[in-house]
């Protein structure tokens, strides 16, 4: 899953404000790459759509010659932060055994309860804490207001585990005569040869531009931006 899922900065950290940037709905779409010694390609599309009352839904697509991956995410926007409300997951795919993950949050009684694997599970709730999916978006929001170290406590398969990610630099990459200056950012891992990079584009409120994944068997995943619609 960490491949696959995977997918979400050492400057001082200003304090974060308590609105920050207003959440929009987006659709982009990615092409993605999985080069094991032979290259895989298929693509990757996420979506974001207010539901009213500060309600989102949120939807991951992956569709890969070995794997199809369905997310989504019903979270409440309030204050500048996600609260996760309803978490799904279901991984399939050829000759990959279906993998389930559902997840639900009561925050009036403070307690998640889901299952993984068939698996049930009941979990105390920690103010912030947060899903796969929330913390993606959350991620995004916290660049957009000027955070430049960031840390998370995500909520998955029963579990509670801090992910942590700092922006790296600037990049400025060129594509035929056009320049772009992208904010680089990785995934912070202590004692770990996995690497994990992204790109976002700050002329273009910091879509994600670029993912990239490096396993420590050489495996890479990679994530690169197609189509985007930032809702105006």
């Amino acid at each position: 899953m960490p491949l696959l899922a995977t997918v979400a900065m050492l400057l001082g950290t200003p304090t974060k404000a308590e609105t920050g940037p207003a959440l929009f709905p987006f659709e982009v779409s990615y092409d993605a790459v999985l080069d094991k010694g032979l290259s895989l390609n298929g693509s990757a599309k996420r979506i974001l759509t207010a539901q009213g009352s500060d309600v989102w839904l949120y939807r991951t697509d992956v569709d890969s010659f070995i794997a199809d991956i369905d997310e989504s995410l019903i979270f409440k926007w309030e204050d500048g932060q996600v609260i996760p409300l309803r978490y799904r997951y279901r991984l399939s795919g050829f000759l990959i055994k279906d993998r389930n993950q559902s997840i639900d949050f009561d925050w009036k009684t403070g307690v998640a309860t889901g299952e993984y694997r068939e698996k049930p599970f009941r979990v105390e709730l920690k103010e912030g804490t947060l899903d796969p999916l929330g913390f993606q978006v959350q991620l995004h929001q916290d660049i957009r207001s000027g955070m430049r170290e960031m840390e998370y406590q995500v909520l998955d398969r029963g579990n509670i585990d801090s992910e942590r990610f700092a922006v790296v630099s600037d990049n400025t990459r060129g594509a035929d005569s056009t320049q772009s200056s992208y904010l680089k950012a990785e995934k912070v891992r202590e004692n770990s040869q996995r690497e994990t990079l992204m790109w976002f584009d700050p002329d273009n409120k910091y879509v994600l531009v670029r993912l990239l994944q490096v396993e420590p068997d050489g495996s890479r995943y990679q994530l690169e931006l197609k189509d985007v619609d930032l809702g105006g």
